[in-house]
């Protein structure tokens, strides 16, 4: 591999915005291993390119951390960054919490990042590499009926600080990318919205976003792609909004 490609693992590589950055790193030369609970859509994201490998793993799993990060050491030696991409939410009334539902967002948006960052440690140390997590708007501006969502991802970018510091003495640099309302079938999927309520929060967000629009994949994956690359490499500790100014209003 030429000396200014590199190695990167990312999870929930099937759909939306990690599909999206997958293929840009794969398009300008990176080896890319995606994550996906499905082999099917994991199929789909891997014949994308040639440079997009794959493995069915479950982002809150000890093991399949393990299992993850020794698929990418198998088949390129190292491993240069990790993309904390994988997410898990809910509308979830307070009134409605259970302990299950919690746990459920929070093993996938809390503990399934900071187990594949220790997992993946020895190996970013040894190339001064690189962690990006994917937040939310919701990580920083409160919503109601998302309060275990919000939580999650404000934990997750209180963790890409504090990380920071404690790594930064090995040369590893940690940020954060706070996504805001993205086109990728998550209301549906992972909120579990009917297409018609679905259609109903698509035009209150729209309303409330600045720019007037909700994002599109491309829109966040760029930046993941810039905060992989050399032009972030003095950048450290930052959770970076892309949202059209929704976490402005």
């Amino acid at each position: 591999m030429h000396s200014e490609e590199k190695v990167i693992v990312l999870t929930g590589g099937t759909s939306g915005i990690g599909r999206a950055a997958a293929i840009r790193l794969a398009n300008q030369g990176d080896k890319v291993l995606v994550t996906g609970r499905r082999a099917g859509p994991l199929d789909e994201t891997i014949a994308e390119h040639p440079n997009i490998a794959g493995i069915v793993a479950d982002a809150a799993s000890i093991d399949d951390a393990r299992r993850t990060i020794a698929k990418a050491m198998d088949l390129w030696g190292r491993i240069d960054a990790l993309v904390n991409n994988a997410g898990a939410g809910a509308i979830l009334p307070l009134a409605d919490t259970t302990a299950d539902r919690i746990m459920d967002i929070f093993s996938v948006n809390v503990l399934g990042p900071s187990l594949l960052a220790s997992a993946a440690l020895p190996h970013l140390k040894t190339r001064c590499g690189t962690i990006i997590n994917v937040s939310s708007t919701f990580g920083h501006r409160p919503a109601a009926g998302l309060s275990h969502y919000a939580a999650s991802k404000a934990a997750l970018e209180h963790l890409t600080r504090c990380w920071a510091l404690e790594l930064a003495p090995f040369g590893i640099r940690v940020n954060a990318v706070a996504a805001g309302p993205t086109e990728s079938g998550a209301l549906t999927g992972m909120m579990g919205l009917t297409q018609e309520q679905a259609a109903a929060v698509k035009e209150q967000e729209r309303a409330r976003i600045p720019l007037a629009r909700r994002g599109v994949p491309d829109d966040v994956a760029e930046w993941i792609v810039r905060l992989a690359g050399s032009a972030s490499e003095w950048m450290t500790g930052q959770v970076v909004a892309i949202d059209g100014g929704l976490g402005l209003a």
